[in-house]
């Protein structure tokens, strides 16, 4: 079965359907960045301070506390199998548009290894291994471009008529 391309060939209705279930799912994506803004955790200080508190700093303008077993145990837990599952479904998206097969592999394979690196490494920070929170910003920011990538990827070959 030939999958390369497939997309623009689907019926207008279904790139259509496609179309607006890939701009509501980056409409809920990119809403959690900007809550990750607003909690200061896009930086290391920040990141380290959201999951283990800042009771020292006097300074500190929000007080903020370490989270605890069940708290982090329901973090990690519900974004990696939500995460994979957004992945999952775009990736599959992304397979049936015209691409090269290694940029696909990239777009679909490398979101899987961010969501692990990103919580996995929230939570290894958490218990202790502080310099994992590099870790963490470096795979979030991959993974935030993997999903644009292949998301622009989808959008513009459902809205983009397939040649005759």
């Amino acid at each position: 079965m030939e999958y390369n391309g497939l997309l623009p060939h689907f019926p207008r209705e279904i790139r259509l359907f496609i179309a607006a279930f890939v701009v509501i799912l980056s409409v809920g994506f990119f809403t959690g960045l900007l809550f990750i803004n607003e909690t200061e955790s896009n930086t290391p200080t920040g990141i380290e301070e959201n999951y283990l508190g800042n009771e020292e700093d006097e300074d500190a303008e929000v007080m903020k506390f370490k989270k605890g077993d069940r708290e982090m145990l329901t973090i990690v837990h519900t974004h990696i199998l939500s995460m994979s599952l957004i992945f999952f479904l775009l990736g599959g998206l992304v397979w049936m548009t015209r691409c090269s097969k290694k940029w696909k592999l990239f777009l679909t394979i490398e979101p899987f290894l961010s969501v692990i690196l990103t919580f996995g490494g929230i939570y290894l920070m958490w218990k202790g291994i502080l310099w994992f929170k590099y870790i963490v910003i470096f795979s979030g920011i991959l993974m935030t471009l993997t999903f644009t990538g292949s998301a622009s990827l989808v959008l513009w070959q459902c809205l983009k008529p397939a040649r005759k």
